[in-house]
């Protein structure tokens, strides 16, 4: 059990990197106040999914739901 314990620990270190610089790597809200004067129908607006923005969002999403699974796994007690 402490091989799992000091791997999953690796993993969550690791996860924990990643989703500070996937945070730090994305625009602010406040970059997109075109859209006040309607510029959100450019193609960029229609294509946000598609776009470096639009993965930035996924795997943010993606890598914050591995953090909270790790955090739960590891604090559950079982490796102790």
């Amino acid at each position: 059990m402490d091989i799992l314990k000091t791997v999953l620990t690796i993993i969550f270190v690791i996860d924990c990197i990643a989703l500070a610089a996937i945070i730090l790597l994305q625009e602010g809200k406040s970059a997109g106040l075109g859209t006040i004067s309607g510029a959100a129908d450019t193609y960029w607006g229609h294509n946000k999914g598609r776009s470096m923005e639009g993965t930035l969002v996924k795997v943010t999403r993606i890598v914050a739901a591995l953090f909270i699974i790790l955090a739960v796994v590891l604090n559950l007690g079982v490796f102790n």
